[in-house]
């Protein structure tokens, strides 16, 4: 569709598009719901200054509150995917901004639960478990909220903090309109001699030139706005970090990434564990940039020269129709059941395939529980789409399999494994294409898609995460975080990680100015964590392990049942030891050997 004028959504042909008429026949219906829901959103806080006084209370309270969180997030996805799917369309702006301000309400009106549930004695509530049996569904929310009883602070502590929330956002807010609506970014010249202003995502494209030039152009223009404004960045993370070790100070934490961590009980050990296994590998990264230098020819291998193909245009070119039948035989080491959900998502319309005028970029899997898990794409014919399709719909079997098995309190699943069945998905794809093709350009087509994955995931997050830690650290003893030390950090991490094949001594320093991630209080490890879970789990599922099959469908089925920790151990690995991550550096040197090989033939 690159070639083509994009059509308009009524050009779309049905069949290429969601079917959201399951969870409203008409926006006649959702008005119906929607005055209706108004008035229990309002309902809501009457509870409030009443769940001690008996577990029959409680869990009045608590039924009622989550029937009507089901009942506005259904309402809330419904508009978000109309507005998606077009978001020049007016009345779908509208809808979507009404359902989010609903949405606003009702965290408003129930904001009371928490504080009042951890108000209650552990003695009582041990009382109230006892006494009502139908409480016991909720034992492990109530238990996620109770944990925190050592953090939380007297009312009128609490009263402060929470009335300082707005004053407490300032360096994350003026961070995201800083680099997302005040800077203006030069143009260059791109391959052709055409004028190119500058954006965040233009700048990735860019960085993906063939011609050397526009990539080094690129770079340095880019970078010139921020080094223009480092002073002021350096501040903002600064303030940032500041506040996260204050908050973690008063709440009685022994760091801000033992608060951070402590949200979804994780422990620590699974940071470091993470960082000592991937330092001990390094190697592979400086085999791999080591590698890339030699195919581009360069005397100097420049941190512009990432994310250029190495091996020019895709040599698979995938249709949808075929992409279907290529992800069902992917995927079937999975099981029938698991095939079943596919092949339900292809003849259910889950699917959103093309582009259209308005339609919202990018891909993402999206739903409630009460209704299909539906997928956004922007469909090309190509075998980058291919890895997204089958990544979204492992969201979306997550997603379908959480919903079916749990009770709506536990129906979603934690972010620390949400990116685990997809990935996992990508990896059985990976095994199936390089059984498939034979010839020596698709194999190193698919091999270094891999082998990018793993560079982009396991070792850049972890370099982040690293950074991260470190900046946390070095203001909790007490050492400024000005643009310099800030940069000399950075510029050393970088060259850590990439060795002396790369030139770390360039603008790459500034990196640390522009990533929204720092201001996320402990995030970005996730996602190397999760990489190598997915990676873990796919090579024994491909090897036919029948029991690690069985564990891993039970995970997907488990929702927030269970703390992410032991969530993972029943299904069979255990994320504090480093073996995982371990064995997903193993697959990336086996397919690195491969590459190399493939390479040396040619």
């Amino acid at each position: 569709m690159t070639s083509q004028k994009v059509k308009q959504r009524s050009e779309i042909a049905e069949k290429y598009t969601w079917d959201l008429s399951t969870m409203f026949a008409s926006l006649e219906e959702f008005e119906r719901e929607f005055q209706k829901i108004q008035e229990e959103v309002t309902k809501v806080k009457t509870y409030e200054g009443t769940l001690a006084q008996s577990s029959q209370q409680l869990l009045e309270a608590l039924n009622f509150y989550f029937e009507v969180e089901r009942k506005v997030a259904h309402l809330y996805v419904y508009t978000h995917l109309i507005y998606d799917q077009d978001q020049t369309d007016s009345a779908a702006q509208s809808l979507e901004a009404r359902t989010r301000l609903l949405y606003s309400q009702l965290s408003q009106n129930i904001a009371f639960l928490e504080p009042e549930i951890l108000s209650i004695s552990e003695e009582k509530m041990d009382q109230f478990l006892a006494e009502n049996s139908e409480l016991e569904p909720y034992r492990h929310f109530l238990d996620n909220i109770l944990r925190f009883r050592p953090h939380v602070l007297s009312q009128s502590e609490e009263l402060l903090l929470a009335q300082a929330n707005d004053a407490f956002e300032t360096a994350s807010k003026t961070f995201s309109l800083l680099n997302n609506a005040d800077l203006s970014f030069p143009t260059i010249q791109d391959e052709n001699g055409q004028e190119v202003k500058l954006s965040h995502s233009i700048f990735g494209k860019m960085l993906e030139s063939t011609d050397r030039r526009v990539r080094q152009e690129t770079f340095k223009a880019y970078y010139t706005v921020y080094d223009q404004f480092k002073n002021t960045f350096a501040s903002l993370i600064s303030g940032q970090v500041k506040l996260h070790n204050y908050l973690a100070k008063v709440r009685h934490f022994e760091s801000a990434r033992h608060a951070a961590l402590f949200e979804n009980n994780i422990p620590e050990s699974v940071y470091d564990t993470l960082l000592e296994a991937v330092h001990s590998r390094l190697n592979l990264l400086h085999r791999y940039v080591k590698m890339r230098k030699d195919l581009l020819e360069v005397d100097q291998l420049e941190m512009f020269d990432m994310y250029t193909p190495l091996l020019g245009e895709e040599s698979i070119k995938i249709t949808y129709d075929e992409a279907q039948t290529i992800v069902l035989e992917a995927l079937r080491p999975m099981g029938e059941a698991y095939l079943g959900i596919i092949q339900e998502a292809f003849a259910e319309r889950w699917i959103d395939l093309y582009e259209n005028v308005g339609k919202r970029s990018g891909a993402y899997s999206s739903g409630t529980y009460d209704s299909k898990p539906y997928i956004l794409m922007n469909w090309q014919d190509s075998i980058n789409h291919l890895y997204t399709l089958v990544h979204e719909l492992g969201h979306s079997a997550h997603s379908y399999l959480s919903h079916q098995q749990q009770d709506y309190v536990y129906g979603n699943y934690p972010i620390f494994l949400a990116e685990i069945a997809s990935t996992t998905n990508e990896n059985l794809l990976t095994y199936y294409l390089l059984d498939k093709y034979d010839a020596p350009d698709q194999r190193l087509f698919i091999l270094n898609h891999f082998l990018d994955g793993v560079k982009g995931t396991v070792f850049r997050q972890s370099q982040f995460a690293e950074f991260e830690h470190l900046i946390h650290q070095s203001d909790a003893q007490g050492t400024p975080l000005t643009q310099q030390y800030l940069s000399d950090q950075y510029r050393s991490l970088n060259a850590k990680y990439y060795g002396d094949t790369v030139n770390s001594n360039s603008e790459i320093s500034l990196e640390w100015t522009r990533i929204p991630h720092f201001y996320y209080n402990y995030y970005v490890f996730q996602y190397a964590t999760g990489f190598s879970a997915a990676t873990f789990f796919a090579e024994k599922i491909y090897q036919g392990d029948s029991k690690a099959l069985h564990d891993y469908l039970d995970f997907l089925k488990s929702g927030s049942s269970k703390y992410p920790i032991n969530t993972m151990k029943d299904a069979g690995l255990d994320m504090t030891k480093s073996e995982y991550i371990e064995a997903t550096l193993d697959v990336f040197e086996e397919r690195l050997c491969e590459f190399e090989k493939l390479l040396s033939q040619k």
